[in-house]
This record gives C-alpha cells, structure tokens and sequence, in this order.
C-alpha cells in the first residue's frame, strides 16, 4: 500500500512517499480503508523524534494520528464494529499510521463516526476531541458555573476544547489574535485577550482551570491566574512521574520526569493549585461520547484546509507554520 513515513527522526526532513506492506489484522481488530486522515503538531513531534524515549517507535514508522474510513474486514472477536461502518479513531500508540491507505486498529479504539460529517470533517476530530475530552472532563472535572482559561483558542484544540467547556456551563477565556476573534466568540469563548496586544494575566483571576498548550513562560503566567486549589493541565510539558506510571515508563525515566517538572510542581505547589501533564490517549467510549454532542449540534468540526494525499509533507508544513484556524486535514482517496 502507498503511504508517508520516516525511517530516521529528523526535523527537516520531508516525510518519504512509497510501498509499505500492508498491516496484519489481530483478532480484536478492525481493517479501515481510509478516506481522510487529520494532521496534528504531534506528527511533527514524533517526525522529530522529540518523544522518543518516552514512545520508541520502531521505524520505518507510518506516520499519522487522526482517521476516517470504511471498515473492509474485522478480526475474529470484534463484536461491536462490522464491515462497511463508517468509523473513526485516534489510534493507539505504537499503532498509528492513518497517512495510508490502510490501518489495522483495535476494536476499542474506534467509534462510529457521526452521520453529520463527511469524512473530511470526521478525520478532524479524534486527536483534538479526545484531548479536550481528557484535558476538561476525565482530568479537569471542570463544572457549571467554573472558569477555565484555554489557550490559544483558534488553533485545533482550542476550537474543540472552547465548545465542549461551554457546553459543561463553564465562562471560558482565551487567547487568540485580533484576526481570530470572530472565530473564537463564535464558538462561546466569553473572554477573549489578543495575546500580541494583552498580557492575560492582567486580565485573568481566580480561575477554576487552565488548559495550557504554550511555551514555559506563559505556563509559568498561568500558574498565577488560579485561585486557591484550581487545576493546571498542560498538552505542551513538562512532563510529570504521574505520566510515566501510567504510561508504564521504567525508573530512570520516571526520575528524568521527576526533574524535568520539579520546577513547575513546586511553583504550583507554592501557589496552592496543581500540575498536570495530559499526554492524550486512544479511548473510542469517549469518542462515542463525542459523536452524540456532534450529531446534537453541540459541537462543530472548525476546518481549514483539506490537501490531496499526494501532497501531505505540506499539509504538515502549513501545521507547523502556525497559522491553521482549526484542523488541517489529507484526503486519501
């Protein structure tokens, strides 16, 4: 089959176009030829190999988080997911690979996709959706009537992430730039700071949650815009020794983890509040979950641009410039 992968981690480098064999079905599996495939700053990461001591991937590695397809078979106790539906997934670690034409993926990391959406828009979701999903729900408890920051609220987290927290009842803040602000009122944020103009800790206070996805210092910020016990959840590091046990890394990197967050969990601390690490995992209830507030109209897929199969090094490249609002997304037909 004709897929985009890497055999050496490398930063510059374009992803290789070319046959790769075919994957093997296991017994709890579903075979998805697939139609659309989302692309996520993750694939640039992982490109990178700046996760590979925490996920050692054996390459060449098929790259690629997010899918929508069709199921053409099914292993031999899959009891949920028959041939023809029309699913979609975040894949699990060490299983990824949705820049093809074909995946194998486990029967409990896929959903039906939501008969409102086209495949396209269906491909857009999963990464983005079950991050959100963790990050406010499983992690934040986030509640009616609390306050959470999400930043940088045009991007494809964000999108996601501002709708689900309103939906929950939350007043939600968020950063974004002048250009955007259309785009994220839309979507429910209520406190909107243009981070190039602003400094949002001006502005914020006594906030029940942060989801942070930025660099070090504005992290740092938003440890300060929290009241007494609220919660830090950050997507973009440093990782924490919570993260390693649940992931089942050995004890040195559980040491490596302690140190790099000890800084940030002691400032926390110091402020009475708490730090996370969110390393988003593949779980297909939760996505079923997500499919019902879609086909509800509670939330809506934000995309930006759909490229051709043929032409996904630059799907990955226009994600990495910063400048999608929402999701960027191949279509592999």
């Amino acid at each position: 089959m004709k897929a985009f992968f890497i055999d050496r981690y490398n930063k510059k480098e374009p992803m290789r176009f070319g046959e790769m064999p075919e994957p093997k079905l296991r017994e709890n599996d579903v075979l998805v030829k697939i139609h659309a495939a989302g692309v996520n700053l993750l694939d640039s990461k992982i490109k990178a190999g700046e996760f590979k001591a925490m996920l050692p991937y054996k390459l060449p590695l098929i790259m690629g988080h997010d899918v929508a397809g069709v199921v053409v078979e099914v292993g031999v106790k899959v009891k949920k997911i028959k041939v023809g539906d029309k699913i979609y997934a975040r894949p699990a670690d060490y299983r990824i690979g949705t820049f093809a034409e074909f995946i194998a993926i486990d029967e409990a990391d896929v959903a039906i996709m939501p008969a409102s959406l086209s495949m396209e828009e269906a491909a857009s979701i999963p990464l983005v959706g079950l991050t959100a999903w963790q990050a406010l729900v499983e992690k934040g408890n986030l509640k009616k009537g609390q306050k959470v920051f999400i930043q940088a609220g045009s991007g494809g987290v964000g999108t996601f992430a501002i709708q689900l927290a309103k939906h929950l009842g939350a007043t939600v803040a968020t950063t974004t730039s002048a250009a955007n602000l259309e785009l994220v009122k839309s979507l429910g944020a209520d406190v909107i700071i243009d981070y190039k103009t602003q400094d949002f800790e001006s502005i914020l206070s006594q906030y029940d949650l942060v989801l942070n996805s930025q660099d070090a210092a504005t992290l740092e910020k938003s440890l300060r815009v929290l009241r007494p016990g609220g919660k830090l959840i950050s997507i973009a590091g440093p990782p924490d020794p919570e993260f390693a046990r649940e992931i089942g890394l050995n004890w040195l990197l559980n040491m490596v983890m302690f140190f790099l967050s000890y800084t940030t969990k002691r400032k926390a601390k110091a402020l009475g509040v708490t730090y996370s690490f969110l390393f988003m995992r593949a779980d297909g209830n939760q996505l079923a979950k997500i499919t019902r507030l879609i086909d509800d109209q509670i939330i809506r897929p934000v995309m930006d641009k759909v490229f051709p199969f043929n032409e996904a090094n630059e799907a990955l490249a226009y994600v990495e410039s910063g400048r999608a609002k929402g999701k960027v997304v191949i279509n592999v037909t």
